[in-house]
């Protein structure tokens, strides 16, 4: 016997009133065989995750403990753990992973990443859960949508696509065919576009391949740009890179740095925290990490520009200091500051680089980069292929959010600049 197992997972706070979803189908007629919902309390998205992998499991053992059972899962993380080809590092996954693991003999159990929109069934379910948990009372089955997920069910009981994650318009178009076709559910308006990209946005086709103008090159890896929070040399515009004092965040600072956890917890697509060595950066990284239940990375290559002698100085100062010098830098990317300070050339060349390795590492994920003002706007320069005069044309807040999506191709599609409404 053959059967597919639809999880899903969420929290409404990351950590925060948490549900989950599974469904049991027929990969033959698409017919729901099982559902199971439930609130589980405050808990992470991940955690609410595995709890629904676990119980879709359950309830495909108790229909046949026998079947091959093929999971799907819009969720990265939980797939590719569980497929053993990602390590599981936290400890909350670890006890969960290794009891999704016994339910049913490994050789009996697959999975397959889908895309959110082809998960709404699961979706629902863990949606219908933390409501019924918001009002004190146990999830029930609803009728009201029945005919909805039998309908979609059909069109998701073919396999889905064999290209890379994300790759799926021809399930996502049997999915709206079958939702249309359905009499009491009515096609779903298109989500409003959010400030960052989420799991569905980002395997959207980028500007200029989209519309049908391209191939699909499948979900791109997001790199989510966050500036640190403010020191105390932050207010008063000096100059601070990686060969001065290495100032801790103000007070004002760690306001803004739990002000931008939790809008990314509210956001929840977030995958992995990279952190330039600065203390600035590390404190900013680890205050998101901290909410989002995740590991900080640092990365040499997003530290910031060395300013040389102009380290701790105003522009005002320095221009009375080194005119010279800084007129020489305002004209040419490959002048450095005085004192042996890193120009705009040699800083491309390595913040070019750590992109590329990044990029390597995370394909297909979306990555948020704790940097400094020099390395996010030189990221946005080459996304959008800009001269490096345009350095100067960009206004970069502390704790600002920037988004950069980049494709299989090589291109780039800059999706965000120095957003600061979690500040507001």
């Amino acid at each position: 016997m053959r059967l597919v197992v639809e999880a899903d997972g969420g929290s409404r706070g990351n950590p925060g009133p948490a549900g989950y979803g599974a469904v049991v189908l027929d990969p033959v007629t698409g017919e729901t065989l099982a559902e199971r919902a439930e609130y589980i309390g405050v808990a992470t998205n991940n955690v609410a995750e595995y709890k629904g992998l676990i119980a879709g499991l359950k309830a495909a053992r108790e229909l046949s403990p026998d079947a091959v059972v093929e999971v799907r899962m819009d969720s990265k993380l939980v797939v590719e753990q569980m497929s053993g080809r990602w390590k599981i590092k936290h400890p909350d996954m670890k006890p969960l992973a290794a009891e999704a693991a016994t339910v049913l003999p490994r050789t009996q159990v697959t999975y397959v990443w889908i895309p959110r929109e082809q998960n709404r069934h699961a979706d629902r379910l863990a949606n219908e859960a933390m409501d019924a948990g918001r009002l004190g009372r146990q999830w029930e089955p609803s009728a009201s949508s029945a005919a909805l997920d039998t309908s979609a069910a059909r069109a998701l009981a073919t396999p889905p696509p064999s290209g890379p994650p994300g790759d799926a318009t021809a399930g996502a178009a049997a999915v709206r065919a079958a939702l249309a076709a359905s009499p009491s559910a009515p096609v779903p308006a298109p989500a409003a576009p959010a400030q960052l990209p989420s799991a569905a946005e980002a395997s959207a086709p980028k500007a200029g391949q989209g519309q049908g103008w391209g191939p699909d090159m499948g979900p791109p890896a997001t790199f989510v740009l966050l500036r640190h929070g403010e020191t105390a040399l932050t207010p008063q515009k000096r100059f601070s890179g990686s060969g001065g004092s290495d100032p801790e965040l103000s007070p004002a600072g760690r306001r803004q740095a739990f002000a931008v956890a939790e809008a990314l917890a509210a956001r929840g697509t977030i995958q992995t925290v990279i952190s330039s060595p600065l203390q600035r950066c590390r404190e900013t990284a680890q205050t998101v990490a901290d909410r989002l239940g995740l590991e900080v990375t640092v990365e040499q290559g997003l530290r910031e520009v060395d300013f040389g002698a102009w380290e701790g100085l105003t522009f005002a100062e320095v221009r009375e200091r080194f005119p010279a010098d800084l007129q020489a830098w305002l004209d040419s990317p490959k002048a450095a500051p005085t004192g042996g300070g890193e120009s705009f050339t040699a800083a491309t060349r390595r913040i070019s680089a750590t992109r590329d390795r990044l990029l390597a590492a995370h394909a297909g994920r979306t990555v948020l980069l704790v940097t400094h003002v020099t390395p996010v706007k030189i990221l946005v320069r080459l996304a959008l292929g800009a001269p490096p005069e345009s350095l100067f044309r960009m206004e970069l807040s502390a704790a600002s959010l920037s988004a950069v999506a980049y494709y299989a191709d090589g291109n780039a599609s800059l999706r965000l600049l120095n957003d600061t409404s979690h500040l507001r």
